[in-house]
């Protein structure tokens, strides 16, 4: 164990302990949750782990709570975090917009499971991926991530608080309860190899009125409380300053658009995405835990001769635009794996403008993963 409690090394542990592991590493010092599965070993794991760095872990009566107080303590200063699964992420719109409102920086994992309603708790399916971005009312943008395997529930845990305090935003981590449970070697690298971003804040107490704490596209300072700045937070419509207005068309414009152009300004730092075979006549298009199964299907397909290449967007929102323009460019066929029945395939398809078909692969039976054979049958399918 490091200075700050990481524990480095070699490890063979499920995906929600990893991504616990990745927010201490990370610098999290304020957790809170109501346990739901599958996501309650994160909470588990770190109301153990976070007063042994001196965080807090705080268990909430229900999803509502967990989310505010995670807004509360970012104000206050802390990496702040909540971990859930879909009916919580229902439960939690409201304040989501609210900390999009306020630009509070903040961690949100989504251990995604079988729905709608109750539905199935204990199986995975990535049923929440337009929620996250479109939940709650208005217009506004967030950024999400999708983790494929344990290692990448720590890799990108850590990632979403480094986008979160950069550029005072939540930031979702959307796994699934595969990835969730799924059990790997995993490697936690020493603390000085970890990077690590933290927020800026004003240089000095001034008044609101001298100083710029919304609204930048360049993201403004934050006058964490408890620092000796006054300052005025609110949801409402609200200047550069903190100051409501709802009367001022410009001001409007600018509470509205600027946060949304502060992403949208950054989306290159922003947007992740791997893929390979660039000049491929077939592109299999994932993400999270469907993209192992991509990956398998390419190979085999390769083994045959086929030129197929994949493409996985490891950052979902801001949406991947760019990225699947160019890889689909010269492909004659485009298929979209999802473990849902096509979230983000109507997003996808409208960017693969260029290749003759686009279409989407229902898993064989929901809640299961796809088998490599069966997306190679389809590709086969379509050769014929």
């Amino acid at each position: 164990m490091g200075r700050k409690g990481a524990l480095t090394g070699t490890h063979f542990e499920m995906g929600n302990w990893a991504c616990a592991e990745g927010a201490i590493a990370a610098g999290c010092t304020f957790a809170a949750g109501y346990p739901i599965t599958p996501a309650s070993e994160i909470a588990n794991r770190l109301a153990e782990r976070i007063p042994q760095v001196r965080g807090v872990f705080l268990q909430t009566e229900d999803e509502i709570s967990a989310v505010c107080s995670a807004i509360g303590a970012s104000w206050a200063g802390c990496k702040a975090m909540t971990a859930t699964s879909g009916p919580g992420i229902s439960l939690m719109q409201e304040n989501i917009g609210f900390a999009v409102a306020t630009e509070t920086p903040l961690v949100i994992v989504d251990v995604q499971r079988f729905g709608p309603s109750t539905g199935v708790p204990s199986v995975g399916l990535a049923g929440d991926m337009v929620q996250v971005a479109r939940g709650s009312h208005g217009d506004y943008q967030i950024i999400a991530l999708c983790p494929e395997s344990p290692q990448e529930m720590f890799d990108l845990t850590v990632r979403a608080f480094n986008l979160a305090e950069k550029y005072r935003v939540p930031v979702f981590v959307m796994a699934d309860g595969f990835t969730g449970h799924m059990r790997e070697q995993i490697f936690i690298p020493p603390e000085e190899k970890i990077v690590l971003e933290n927020r800026k804040i004003p240089e000095s107490p001034s008044s609101p009125m001298e100083r710029r704490d919304f609204l930048d596209v360049d993201v403004a300072p934050m006058p964490v409380f408890g620092r000796g700045f006054r300052a005025h937070v609110t949801s409402s419509c609200h200047d550069e300053h903190g100051t409501r207005n709802l009367s001022d068309p410009e001001v409007m414009h600018r509470y509205l658009m600027h946060p949304i152009e502060k992403i949208l300004k950054h989306r290159d730092d922003i947007v992740e995405v791997r893929a390979d075979d660039a000049d491929s006549e077939i592109v299999l298009v994932s993400y999270g835990t469907v993209a192992r199964s991509a990956r398998a299907a390419a190979q085999l397909a390769r083994g045959l001769g086929l030129k197929v290449g994949t493409l996985r967007l490891i950052t979902c929102w801001p949406f991947p635009d760019k990225e699947i323009r160019e890889m689909t460019s010269h492909a004659d066929y485009v298929l979209v794996l999802e473990n849902n029945t096509g979230q983000m395939y109507p997003y996808i398809k409208a960017e693969a403008v260029h290749a003759r078909q686009v279409d989407f692969l229902h898993p064989q039976t929901l809640g299961q993963i796809h088998d490599p054979e069966y997306i190679l049958d389809r590709i086969k399918e379509r050769i014929r």
